[in-house]
């Protein structure tokens, strides 16, 4: 009987795909890429055209003699890694590091971990696809030419282990641009007014919102001007001058694909992009389901496309028809075309399995893997449904001259939404009093009510934010966003505060040195106009060694230059508050392999260094000292007196520096509630704005 043996990347995968397979099938992993450019230098040879060196990575070659000794006793290799650039390359990789010969070796793809796509793929082997190796060849050689030209410049001219990165400085750029932004911001005032007005036979009353002038819209920018309005509204008449009514669609969403998972789970279940992928991942390699075994929950989880495939549309046809009837199933389905090159070697996220609903999976997966597992249900379902469709009643009540207006919607038809609504999807309110409206109601003025505003600067990047501007901006790919944030969240060119991206002065230090030395690298049109030419690469238009040829003398002639033009810049250390005992100076912040630590600035004439604990600014209920953030030894964050060993309070959430009303003890942040921290108390109160 012939043996096959099948590579994939990851071990996760080797459990389920062997259970698909019989068992003259072997099924190993590489455990990811197997040849690298080398660490220590550039390892492209530009006297050779361009020709990259690669290398066995370290502590591969065990893998390889593995895999080698497989090969030999197999009849037929099946490279079968991810169905993307870099799957591709890592399959090359192998047969090349293998030495597998052509004839009894093939690629296979498939885009969801389950028994038919892996024996569907089984039936189509083909060769590895080179354009799609060579555009993964140019993206690779590209990015180690600007990181490796451009990073010790970084050294010399700011501080050592900084980098500059092709996709990583262009996305500081931004941040950094956005910061900008928010620091030359200008506030403008602006007043909004409401008139209360009591409508006969109705108990209570009509609020309509200040609208303009029967010639338009008006804006009311200052307190004159409202008093003005008010002065000659005083004793007019309130009438109903117009009421329509009709019906508003609200499209259903599209299914995810890697961006716009990445800002869902960002904004519904605050996960960050990391570890949406790392939860993707594991849904995508496969969880063991009682009665099921080991199976992949979700299709690929790093594409572009939209596209389903026929098989899972006649599927979720067939079960939205059966669980919510036949008018919820979507009659036309548009995929979203956003005018760019969609890399379509797969479909868009969903489940494998639209039968395998959420609540049926609820007690086989962890809390993580279910939130963001019923996401990705929940929107593929709503993305084969109905659009909704409210009712909506808009009303115009003028006085004199002015114009008030009034709305109200109710949902005629909930369509998709019976499944799924997106974290922008307004809520709805019905007011009852203006469907009521008649144009011959009679109102009665009662009061105005003001309130003054201000214009607000633009908002600081969330992870969700930046991954949908740099998508728009065509900046990357979707196996390079979360990558690219964890990069430069390390590099500490920025900082994460809740939601919020926020540039450090190492970041912007090292935006401005890009910006002066290197606008094209980090010019968003140039980079996005980089992807595009990868993506005619892929298509087998363009060489890659031309782009890489084309690119190359202008970054090197910017690095010469740059070395003799820029002047160095200096970054000077957080000065903390805590005194050295060894030598007397303040210590300064300092960033180790495990995050920051205190250290003397006197080093090397004193070495003293201690732990850097974070200060929340409470108080220690117990002690009076200050409350820090600490981690358990498995990471867990948690709440501890700075004291400790000496005082060992502790709390699981942050504790706040108001004392409960009802029985004196420290209460906790819960949400937007603070709750006293004795459980058997009990008292609760919201937070306040001034609080927040």
């Amino acid at each position: 009987m012939a043996k096959y043996l099948v590579i994939v990347e990851s071990p996760a995968k080797v459990k389920t795909i062997k259970k698909f397979l019989g068992s003259n099938y072997e099924v190993v992993a590489s455990n990811g890429h197997v040849r690298d450019l080398p660490k220590s230098t550039m390892g492209v040879d530009f006297d050779n055209d361009f020709e990259p060196k690669y290398i066995t990575i370290r502590g591969k070659g065990d893998k390889l003699a593995e895999l080698r000794r497989m090969v030999k006793k197999a009849d037929k290799v099946f490279l079968a890694t991810d169905p993307d650039r870099e799957g591709e390359a890592i399959s090359w990789h192998l047969a090349n590091a293998l030495k597998l010969d052509d004839k009894k070796t093939k690629r296979i793809t498939f885009n969801e971990i389950t028994k038919p796509a892996v024996k569907a793929s089984l039936k189509e082997p083909r060769k590895i696809d080179m354009d799609r190796v060579d555009a993964q060849q140019a993206r690779r050689v590209l990015d180690r030419m600007v990181g490796y030209s451009i990073s010790p410049l970084l050294w010399s001219k700011i501080k050592r282990g900084l980098s500059a990165g092709r996709v990583q400085s262009v996305a500081l750029r931004i941040l950094c641009d956005r910061e900008d932004e928010i620091n030359a911001f200008i506030p403008k005032e602006y007043w909004d007014m409401d008139a209360v007005l009591n409508v006969k036979g109705e108990k209570k009353p009509l609020v309509v919102s200040f609208y303009g002038t029967k010639d338009g819209k008006m804006e009311i920018e200052g307190k004159a001007q409202l008093d003005s309005i008010i002065k000659e509204l005083k004793g007019s008449k309130f009438e109903v001058a117009d009421i329509k009514t009709g019906t508003r669609v609200k499209k259903a969403p599209v299914p995810f694909i890697t961006s716009t998972l990445q800002q869902e789970a960002s904004k519904v279940l605050n996960f960050s992009t990391q570890k949406t992928m790392r939860l993707a991942q594991q849904l995508y390699e496969g969880v063991d389901i009682k009665g099921r075994g080991t199976i992949g929950l979700i299709t690929y989880l790093r594409t572009d496309s939209t596209r389903i495939s026929d098989t899972a549309a006649e599927q979720a046809e067939v079960y939205i028809k059966e669980t919510y009837g036949d008018n919820y199933v979507a009659k036309v389905i548009k995929e979203k075309n956003n005018g760019k090159k969609i890399q379509d070697a797969h479909e868009a996220i969903r489940p494998t399995d639209i039968t395998l609903t959420p609540l049926m999976l609820k007690d086989e997966l962890n809390r993580d893997l279910f939130r963001l597992y019923q996401l990705i249900w929940k929107r593929f379902a709503a993305s084969r449904m109905e659009n909704a469709v409210y009712d909506t009643t808009s009303v115009k009540i003028s006085a004199k001259n002015y114009v008030f207006t009034a709305s109200a919607s109710k949902i005629g038809f909930d369509g998709f939404m019976s499944v799924y609504v997106d974290s922008e999807t307004e809520k709805v309110e019905a007011n009852n009093i203006v469907n009521k409206l008649t144009k011959d109601s009679v109102l009665e003025f009662e009061k105005f009510e003001e309130n003054q505003h201000f214009t607000q600067p633009p908002a600081h990047f969330t992870e969700a934010a930046l991954v949908k501007a740099m998508e728009e901006l065509g900046i990357g790919r979707p196996s390079t966003y979360a990558p690219t944030i964890t990069t430069i969240l390390g590099r500490r060119y920025i900082t994460k505060e809740k939601k919020n991206l926020y540039v450090t002065e190492l970041g912007e230090a090292v935006n401005s040195v890009m910006k002066t030395a290197f606008p094209v690298i980090v010019d968003t049109s140039f980079t996005a106009n980089m992807e595009s030419l990868l993506d005619s690469v892929e298509e087998g238009l363009v060489s890659w060694k031309t782009v890489v040829k084309n690119f190359y003398p202008d970054l090197k002639d910017a690095v010469d230059n740059a070395e003799e033009e820029l002047e160095k810049i200096e970054i000077a250390d957080e000065v903390s508050d805590e005194i050295c005992e060894e030598c007397g100076r303040q210590m300064v912040v300092k960033y180790g392999p495990h995050g920051k630590f205190l250290a003397c600035p006197g080093f090397p004439e004193c070495k003293n260094t201690k732990p850097y604990l974070e200060k929340i600014g409470v108080p220690c209920p117990d002690c009076g000292k200050e409350v820090v953030i600490k981690k358990t030894k498995k990471g867990r964050k948690f709440y501890g007196c700075i004291d400790y060993p000496e005082c060992n309070f502790m709390s699981w959430q942050k504790p706040s520096a108001k004392k409960c009303p009802e029985c004196g003890g420290f209460m906790v942040e819960k949400g937007n509630k603070l709750a006293c921290g004795d459980e058997n108390c009990g008292y609760v109160e919201l937070i306040s704005k001034e609080e927040k």
